[in-house]
């Protein structure tokens, strides 16, 4: 550089992004501002010209451990600047790599699919737990954030109407809607509350205390018992399930499959949601529960906030029999026997009542269990797979007719704002409202239904009914899901993404 009088080196770290699908989850890296020196220790001893820091997602919570440690040469020189010898050497240590558990052609897939709508699509393994999908709609190009964004694309991303930067899987909340019915039949089940015979005669509404709660379907369902209520997402019987059920122990069941809790450890953008009991509504607003909005809380509407990753997490509790999983989408260093709770529910269909090793498995099993009966699991399982595959079914028209792509999923309308008296009367539609008025779309799953891998959960904001909007979303990525399951089995233990 002494020779070329008037020119200055400028020194920077970057990074390429090469496809915006996972923005969300990968996050983005910026320059170092004094609020990551105060939150990150690690970074004031890193005395390195142009360090970038990683700002959101897997960037900022793996970033210790990606930097690495920063290394030094050190030259003498001469009056003119110019290297006389070099006096020191400092290799430094290089970053680790991580190996993450998405499936890149279904996230691309996914996120094609979302284009021009604003939700998310989560896709989860439910013996180990591996999010194969994790995509937020709109996205945004992290690469404009490397060397600080410019002021004119900051400003369309924070007033943007669909907020690009908000990770709708984690940091989006949304009442469930009728995709809880499920648990609350389960929570039903489970406190021995009622049976699954129970009879109902939907007229289409019924008077409590004064006010009038609605089933989706003005005429109503006529009389129905509990699969026939899951699989036609009647509310009318979930209102009198919630009713002898009660608030408290609905939040229990809800809390133990996945709902209120962190998802993905490290992740600060998530946010937990909202299980609400009467010890909740006491702390949080300073009033006493009331027995309407139990039933308000029987059909997923009320006080519930939920992320799609929860709801995707409730399924795989589902779909895997009931037992307890954690989410994580970095493949650990040294892989431990993570199959093993798809191996014992293999091999558990082969006991018979009477086998005395069952109990002795059971005591060195790793994984809680959720049930205290495992037929209730059972049941809703295949309640879902009347919801989709059965004439009447919300979800049949979304449904894949070959056995190896089978699935079973509940489909889910999160209303934004309560319909009034006179918008029924008219028959409004919800096209016919302004957008932000819409309610939100919601379709969870699992497949196949004969052998159960992943679950999924489609949230399309302002989307209308799940049965249109989201149902035919999940079809199209468990179609290629199940298409690239072999796949991604041999793909397990090799040390490289998919």
């Amino acid at each position: 550089m002494h020779e070329l009088q008037g020119v200055e080196p400028i020194v920077s770290v970057a990074r390429i992004y090469h496809e915006q699908s996972s923005s969300h989850v990968i996050g983005y890296v910026s320059k170092i501002s004094k609020k990551d020196l105060q939150k990150k220790e690690y970074l004031r001893d890193m005395r390195a010209v142009g360090m970038r820091v990683g700002k959101t997602g897997l960037e900022n919570k793996l970033d210790s451990e990606i930097i690495g440690n920063v290394g030094h040469k050190r030259y003498e020189v001469n009056a003119f600047g110019k290297r006389i010898k070099e006096v020191s050497i400092d290799q430094g240590k290089i970053g680790k790599s991580f190996r993450t558990t998405l499936d890149l052609e279904l996230q691309n897939l996914s996120s094609k699919l979302m284009e021009g709508k604003a939700g998310s699509i989560c896709v989860m393994d439910i013996y180990r737990g591996d999010i194969v999908t994790m995509v937020s709609s709109p996205v945004f190009d992290p690469n404009k954030f490397v060397h600080g964004i410019n002021i004119k694309d900051w400003k369309e991303l924070i007033n943007h109407r669909d907020k690009p930067l908000v990770n709708k899987a984690i940091a989006g909340l949304y009442p469930p809607g009728s995709t809880i019915k499920g648990l609350v039949a389960i929570s039903a089940l489970e406190n021995d509350i009622l049976n699954t015979k129970m009879l109902r005669r939907c007229t289409g509404s019924i008077d409590f205390y004064g006010e009038k709660f609605h089933c989706w379907k003005k005429k109503g369902h006529g009389v129905v018992d509990m699969r026939k209520a899951i699989k036609e997402s009647c509310d009318i019987y979930f209102y009198e399930v919630a009713r002898k059920l009660g608030i408290d122990r609905l939040s229990e069941t809800a809390r133990a499959f996945g709902f209120g809790k962190p998802m993905v450890k490290g992740f600060f953008e998530e946010r937990i949601g909202v299980v609400p009991n009467t010890k909740w509504k006491r702390d949080k607003i300073g009033k006493p529960w009331y027995l309407g909005e139990t039933l308000h809380s029987g059909i997923g509407q009320g006080y519930w906030q939920t992320s799609p990753l929860q709801l995707c997490l409730m399924t795989a509790h589902i779909a895997n029999g009931g037992y307890e999983i954690e989410p994580r989408v970095i493949v650990s260093e040294d892989e431990e026997d993570i199959s093993s709770l798809e191996r014992f529910v293999e091999e558990k269909k082969s006991f018979s009542d009477n086998t005395g090793s069952i109990s002795d498995i059971f005591k060195n099993f790793k994984y809680k269990t959720l049930f205290k009966n495992q037929e209730n699991i059972n049941f809703v399982k295949d309640a879902f797979f009347g919801a989709t595959n059965e004439p009447g079914g919300t979800s049949y028209g979304s449904r894949l007719k070959e056995k190896n792509f089978m699935f079973a999923g509940k489909t889910g309308t999160s209303q934004v704002r309560k319909f009034t008296e006179r918008q029924r009367e008219l028959e409004i539609k919800n096209e016919d409202l302004p957008y932000e008025q819409r309610d939100h779309a919601l379709f969870v799953a699992f497949a196949p239904y004969y052998d159960p891998k992943y679950s999924i959960s489609v949230v399309v904001e302002h989307g209308g009914s799940g049965s249109r909007s989201a149902a035919p979303i999940a079809k199209k990525v468990l179609k290629k899901l199940l298409e690239r399951h072999s796949l991604r089995e041999s793909m397990h233990g090799e040390g490289e993404n998919i």
